[in-house]
This record gives structure tokens, C-alpha cells and sequence, in this order.
């Protein structure tokens, strides 16, 4: 799901070049990425859950934008198994305490 919307990782590695780090493929649905962009933001500032993995993200020497798309990645993925299980979205399933731990 995460490579339809464009959210999974494209290693760049040609000729000498072999230890550039990896990048968004953005190959997938932009519209996909847009929709998504807006509530993960939004989720950072006020689900403690997703706050907490962000600040982990962060923490451990990720650019602001690299976490905010592991969110984003993080929350489509748990959006497509709400739909194929049939069950309500739910951060705490989602987002490990242990980030909120490792915060506090």
C-alpha cells in the first residue's frame, strides 16, 4: 500500500556513487501523499501516540519531514488494515508505548 502512495524508500546508487541515502520514491498517487500530509500533521501536534514516535524519529537524527513521512507511512498502513479487518482507527494499536516511554 505504502509504494501505491508513493511512501516507500528508492535507493539512489549508480557508478561510484554507491552511499547516498534513500529517498521517497514518489512514483505513487500525489494525491494519495497530499490527503495524507494535512492528519498526520495534525496527528503530531495532538495524539500523544503519534507525537511520541515523531519525537523518537526526530530524536535519533531524522529531518522533520523524513519523520512526518514515517508517520505518514505509519498511518496509511494502519488505515488499510482498519478497512480490510473491518475495525475503528486506533492510535494505541498503532503506535508502540515504548515511544512514550523513551519521550517522558
Amino acid at each position: 500500500m505504502s509504494r501505491y502512495a508513493g511512501l516507500d524508500v528508492r535507493l539512489n546508487q549508480s557508478g561510484s556513487s554507491l552511499n547516498r541515502p534513500g529517498r521517497l520514491s514518489k512514483a505513487g498517487n500525489a494525491y494519495l501523499r497530499s490527503a495524507l500530509f494535512m492528519p498526520a500533521m495534525s496527528a503530531v501536534r495532538h495524539d500523544p501516540n503519534v507525537k511520541a514516535f515523531y519525537e523518537v524519529l526526530v530524536a535519533r537524527g531524522k529531518k522533520k519531514m523524513q519523520a512526518m513521512c514515517a508517520v505518514m507511512r505509519k498511518m496509511l498502513t494502519g488505515i488499510w488494515a482498519c478497512f480490510k479487518l473491518n475495525t475503528p482507527y486506533d492510535s494505541s494499536k498503532l503506535f508502540s508505548e515504548e515511544h512514550k516511554k523513551a519521550c517522558a
